[in-house]
This record gives C-alpha cells, structure tokens and sequence, in this order.
C-alpha cells in the first residue's frame, strides 16, 4: 500500500535519519517526516556542524593573533560575510550527504507536519500513512528563561549563527557547552564577554578540576565571569541589552551588544498529539525505557526529545541505530550513558567520560585520582597551550573517570573513552607506549602516575 510502511520516523535530525537508515539497511519499508525546508535537524542545521565550523574560524583567528610567539608576522581580522560563508559550505554539504544516503536506501522522505495516530500511524497534514512502528524523533530547541523573548539584542545559539555582524561585547547566560562554545567564539573575533551561571562554577557538569581550569583560562583570555548568579532581568536599553544578576545578595547591571541566553534545550512535541495518543511525557521529554518504548505499543521516541540522560548528537544517533535494530527483533542491551563521551569545542577544549571523583566517591568507591599538567610533556609546549588530564580509577583496580582541559583534548579523549568503557585497569594501561611527542602522551603519563613510575610528574 502506497501510505503503509513498516517504519515511519517523524523528524529528519540526527536520531531520525540514523534510525531512518539502519531501518532500511535491515529491509524496512521507510518514510521519514520532515516539516523543516532540509533534512539534519538541530545538528546539521543549527548546533554541532555550523558552530565547529564557526569555532574552526576562530581557532584560525587565535593562530594568527598568536602568529608571533611562533616567529610568524601575520596580521588579520574575522571577515563576518566570509565566515558565515564558509559555515554554509560546510551545512551545505553535509546536507546533501545525508539527503543522499536516504535516497540510495529508499527512504521516502514526506515534508509536512506530523501528529502521532492510532494503529499506530501519522497524520501529516491531513494524510494518515500507517506504520507497524512509529519513531518520534523531533529533537529539541533552545530554551528561554520566563518571560525572556528573543528579539534585536536578546537571541538564543539558533539567531547567533546568522546574527548581523560579530558583536563587539557580549552577554552569555549559561556556561554549559553552548554558552561556554559562543563565550569562547565571541572572545576569539575580539569581543568583550561576560558569562553568567546559576550554578556554583561554570561547565558545572565536569569534574570540578575540570571547571576550575577552565575557569583560569577563560580568565587569561579576558572572560569575565559570574558564577552563582541569579539573572533578574533580561531587557534592551539603547540599542543594547541590559541584563541584572544577583550574586550574594548584590545587585549588577551588565550591559553589552547582545545577549546570549544558553539555559538548556526543550523537546519539540508541538502538534504531535502525544496526550491524545496515549504518549506520556515527563517534564515535556518524550517517556521512554531503556529500550525506547513508549507507554504506547510500537510507538517508539529518540534524540533529544526522549527523557535520557544526554542531550547529544551522538547520543541521538546511537538510539536511533538501537530502536532501528529493536524494532527489527535484533536484541541490544540498554545503553551505558556514563559511558558516552562528553566534549565542549570551546578554547581550551574539555572532554570526559565516566564518573566524576565526586560521584565515584559518593558511590563509596576507593578511588586513587591523578592530575597531570600539560606542560610536563614536550608536544604541550610546543603548541604553546596548557590544560589537565585526569584520571579517577579504583585503587588498584579499573579506571572510572577521565577528563580532560586542553588543546584538541576532544580528539584525544579516544584512550580514555576506551579504558572506562573496557573496564582496563591502570596496570594495564601503563604498559601501553604512547607516540612521542603527542598530546596522547598526556594520557599514559597521567596513567604512569597512579602506578608511581611517572619520570615527568
């Protein structure tokens, strides 16, 4: 039948195509619902492919304004026109990409709005296409604090990809991984920035060493932060944003070119029908269990509008794979979420994965913990860039936790992802000969430490 499938995915972002194309791969019929003009949703579109390519201009603009401490004479200055230029180049032809392997797998990809129906089914715009299951996969978008609105000067990570002009001061309010991205972004075209955070200390996720590093080079770089701030007041005066903290009791009003609110994501769910379908929600997200089922038979929900833990490309597209090859009767164990790599492309860059010292030792672990410097290795020095790897292990047993401050620190985090995930133990991992001079030598040095044979600790 011409609107009968066996799979129908209802989003077109990371978790739907993954989901859209292992479904295929495993001899589905598939449609893939889309109301966007493209296919890519928030990854591709709005959030990690054009902001690298955004924090790929800025480490460019870092190079040069460093140029000489490496006895280079160079000058420049950020070219905004050829910079978003350059941002959709690259959405452009990772859009095609995508576009393409649907096409070659059969996908049938049907624009419009979708709302969830019985059987199950979708209703697309008046059209009922029935399915055997149904995956919901409509992802997330930025949140505002109440009673904020995006406007000239008040704009969220979505408004900032194709703002105007680089501004020349900035508000950020959030020092998660989108607001500490922009902040760094912000700084790197020659912008002054204040980041402000609720929480006690920014990337308050991390491991505390992790925070305090960071926090000390942002510091360097002339980042101004508030961290334990509650924002009063969002508003614009002058043509400039204006926004009232207050920090133990003290009141302050920052002003500067724009503000960037970076709260936190919420989940799409608008005009799905999830309470007329029987779907429940927790806190808005999509309920699911381990394996991705709704409370509604052969209704399934990935990405960021599922209630998992992480808010992650590759976390949406993981599940996505997973509820393909589940509805497909293949059986996958439930996915380890402290398991999952973690990264933040800001300079310097933060990767970790596994437990924090603090949440091994509330689960009453032994642990032994070890933090190596960057400068105690010749690669380090040579790029001219500082930072810290630690390592939290169970004394003399696995390692539980690595994370890492630092320059290319994300393409890094490989050995340490590796370890936690395999369960290797530090004994086993130092007997493991790192390249020399790398940046991975920070790593096994860290490593080295906790077995006491370190010569550079």
């Amino acid at each position: 039948m011409a609107d009968s499938y066996d799979v129908v995915v209802v989003g077109g972002g990371t978790g739907g195509y993954s989901c859209a194309l292992r479904s295929a791969q495993l001899g589905k019929r598939v449609a893939l619902v889309e109301r966007d003009e493209r296919l890519g949703g928030t990854c591709l579109l709005r959030g990690c492919i054009p902001t690298k390519a955004l924090l790929q201009s800025a480490a460019v603009m870092d190079a040069v304004t460093r140029a000489d401490e490496f006895g280079i004479s160079a000058k420049g200055e950020p070219d905004w026109p050829a910079v978003r230029a350059f941002e959709d180049r690259i959405v452009d032809k990772l859009v095609s990409g995508v576009t393409g392997l649907l096409k070659a797998r059969k996908v049938d990809v049907i624009r419009g709005t979708a709302a969830i129906g019985p059987g199950p089914s979708v209703v697309v715009d008046g059209r009922t296409i029935a399915a055997t299951d149904v995956v919901i996969a409509t992802g997330s978008r930025p949140k505002l604090l109440p009673g904020v609105e995006v406007s000239e000067h008040v704009i969220t990570s979505d408004q900032a990809l194709w703002y105007p002009n680089i501004p020349t001061s900035a508000i950020v309010i959030g020092a998660g991984a989108v607001g500490l991205e922009f902040a760094s972004f912000y700084r790197s075209m020659g912008a002054e920035v204040t980041i402000v955070e609720a929480l006690p200390r920014i990337a308050p996720l991390e491991d505390e060493a992790l925070s305090k590093e960071l926090a000390r080079a942002y510091r360097r770089r002339g980042i101004a932060m508030h961290a334990g701030a509650r924002v009063q007041s969002i508003g614009e005066a002058g043509g400039r944003a204006t926004v009232t903290i207050d920090v133990n009791g003290q009141a302050t009003t920052l002003t500067a070119d724009i503000c960037l609110v970076a709260t936190g994501r919420a989940p799409v769910t608008d005009g799905l029908g999830l309470e007329a379908a029987g779907v429940a929600t927790d806190r808005g997200f999509v309920k699911v269990d381990g394996q991705f089922r709704t409370t509604v038979p052969h209704v399934w929900a990935v990405g960021d509008v599922a209630s998992t833990p992480l808010q992650l490309a590759h976390v949406a597209y993981t599940e996505g794979i997973a509820a393909a090859e589940r509805i497909a009767g293949i059986a996958v164990a439930d996915i380890d979420y402290l398991g999952i790599p973690r990264v933040t492309y800001c300079t310097p860059e933060v990767a970790s994965v596994g437990r924090t010292e603090e949440q091994a030792r509330a689960e009453g672990r032994d642990v032994e913990v070890e933090v190596f410097n960057f400068q105690g290795v010749g690669k380090a020095n040579i790029v001219g860039e500082g930072g810290i790897v630690k390592v939290v292990a169970e004394k003399g047993g696995a390692v539980l936790g690595v994370h890492m401050v630092g320059p290319w620190v994300t393409e890094q985090l490989s050995g340490g992802y590796l370890a936690v995930n395999w369960e290797a133990t530090v004994a086993e991992i130092a007997e493991f000969i790192q390249p020399h001079p790398s940046l991975t030598e920070l790593f096994g040095e860290t490593v080295l430490s906790l077995t006491g044979r370190s010569l550079n600790a």
